[in-house]
C-alpha cells in the first residue's frame, strides 16, 4: 500500500500517494478536500461519459484525461483524483499534468472561476494577469517578485464566489529566456519535465498564502505600439478577457457548467477594472512595462 502524504493548495488539503514537492507540506489530522491516489482508471467512455477531446471524456461531475506516454487521470466530484501512470513515464512529466490540466478540472468541478494567468499582490488587493501563452505572463510575475511584490499564484488562477483569488503553489514556471531577462540562474533549479528548457523558480517568502480580491485584471497583448497603453474594456465586453482566457474552458463546457461559468465571469468583470494592456511587438521593456502597469492601476484605484 503507496503512503501517502499531505499538502495545502488553493485553501484546500489534500492527501496524496504523489509525492508533490511543489506544493507546501501540511500535517493535519482533518479530512482532507481532496484525495490523489495511485490505480486503474478504466477507458475514458467508461460509465456513459461523452468525448469532448481526442484524449478526454466526461460527465457532469466526472473528467477522464489522457496524456500519451505520461499517464491517465480520472477527476470525480471536485474531491478525487485517480492517476495511472503509463509505463516508463517519469514523475516530473505525471506532476506537470496533474498540477496543471487535472486540478484546473478539479477546480471548475469546485465551481470556482479558474483563469490562465498570474495573480501578484498590490497592497492589499490583487493584479491578474491573463492572455496567450508566450505573451510574457510570467516574466512579468517574475518582474513585479523582483520589486518584492508577492505572487499567489502562476498559471493556475482560481477565484472564488467572494472575488478573491486562491494561492496556489510557491513557485513560478520560467522559460529560461525569462530566467535570463530576470537574471535568475537556471543551473541550481528542477525543470518542469526532462527535455524543456521549462524552470520551477521557489517563490519563499514572497509567497502569498493568503486568499486577495481582485482589484485589477490585466489583459496582455503584443502591438504596434512604442510604450505601453492600457485600454479599459467597458460594458459587455468587460467580460470576454475572462471567458476566453478561462484556464482550459473546454472542461467547463464539456461538464455542462457554461452558464454558472458565465455568471463568475460576469460577477468577477464587475467588481474589477479589466484593462487591455498593450506592450510593443518589438523587444520587451520589463521595467518600463511594470512601472506603466502600477501608474495606471493607482489612476483606476
Amino acid at each position: 500500500m503507496a503512503v501517502s502524504q499531505q499538502y495545502w493548495t488553493y485553501q484546500l488539503l489534500i492527501d496524496s500517494e504523489l509525492a508533490l514537492p511543489e506544493l507546501l507540506g501540511a500535517q493535519c489530522t482533518d479530512r482532507p478536500d481532496v484525495v490523489i491516489r495511485m490505480g486503474d482508471v478504466g477507458n475514458g467512455a467508461d460509465g456513459g461519459r461523452r468525448q469532448i477531446g481526442p484524449y478526454t471524456w466526461c460527465t457532469s461531475d466526472e473528467l477522464w484525461l489522457g496524456v500519451p506516454k505520461v499517464g491517465r487521470f480520472l477527476i470525480r466530484q471536485g474531491s478525487s483524483i485517480v492517476i495511472q501512470v503509463e509505463p516508463g513515464a517519469d514523475e516530473d512529466s505525471v506532476r506537470l499534468f496533474l498540477l496543471g490540466s487535472a486540478i484546473g478540472a478539479l477546480l471548475a468541478q469546485r465551481g470556482l472561476l479558474v483563469l490562465h494567468g498570474n495573480a501578484i499582490r498590490i497592497g492589499d488587493q490583487c493584479l491578474v494577469c491573463v492572455g496567450a501563452s508566450g505573451v510574457g505572463k510570467s516574466t512579468l510575475a517574475g518582474g513585479f517578485l523582483k520589486r518584492g511584490y508577492s505572487i499567489l499564484a502562476d498559471d493556475v488562477v482560481p477565484i472564488d464566489a467572494a472575488g478573491r483569488a486562491l494561492p496556489g503553489f510557491p513557485r513560478i514556471k520560467l522559460w529560461r529566456d525569462s530566467a535570463d531577462r530576470l537574471g535568475v540562474d537556471t543551473d541550481s533549479l528542477h525543470r518542469l519535465r526532462p527535455g524543456v528548457c521549462k524552470f520551477n523558480y521557489p517563490l519563499g517568502s514572497q509567497f502569498e498564502p493568503q486568499p486577495v480580491p481582485v482589484r485589477w485584471i490585466y489583459q496582455l497583448d503584443k502591438g504596434p505600439v512604442g510604450r505601453p497603453q492600457f485600454h479599459p474594456t467597458l460594458g459587455m465586453q468587460r467580460f470576454m478577457p475572462l471567458l476566453h482566457n478561462t484556464y482550459r474552458r473546454h472542461f467547463v463546457e464539456g461538464m455542462g457548467r457554461g452558464a454558472d461559468h458565465l455568471k463568475r465571469c460576469g460577477d468577477l468583470a464587475g467588481d474589477a477594472h479589466v484593462v487591455q494592456a498593450l506592450r510593443p511587438n518589438a523587444g520587451f521593456d520589463l521595467d518600463g512595462l511594470i512601472e506603466a502597469m502600477l501608474v495606471d492601476m493607482q489612476e483606476r484605484g
